[in-house]
């Protein structure tokens, strides 16, 4: 059974906590079953490479790693961190809203 989360692929979102605290950007990639998420440019790491034929120099590259779950919150479109509830539209699909704002999250 696959977890329901509050954010996805593409979202804007805010860090909460850790040494990312305050900064904002885009979701690139979710791994469900670590409760973690990928936003572009945040949480950079260095990882050491082997040489390899597409790298055949090897080396340390930098890039993002995971941030859990818990520590973002998503960021509505007037630029507000909020938290978000689900509800039925009038079409009744169920969708995303912002519970500051009350708008719906496309």
């Amino acid at each position: 059974m696959r977890n329901k989360l509050h954010i996805k692929i593409g979202d804007t979102v805010k860090v909460l906590s850790g040494e990312e605290r305050g900064k904002t950007g885009t979701v690139k990639e979710i791994l469900r079953t670590k409760n973690r998420a990928t936003v572009e440019g945040l949480n950079m790491v260095k990882v050491h490479q082997k040489p390899s034929a597409t790298n055949p120099q090897g080396g340390i590259v930098e890039r993002e790693a995971g941030i859990h779950i818990s520590n973002l919150m998503l960021v509505d479109a007037k630029g507000e961190a909020s938290r978000i509830g689900r509800k039925k539209n009038d079409a009744g699909k169920l969708v995303r809203y912002s519970k500051k704002t009350g708008e719906e999250i496309n």
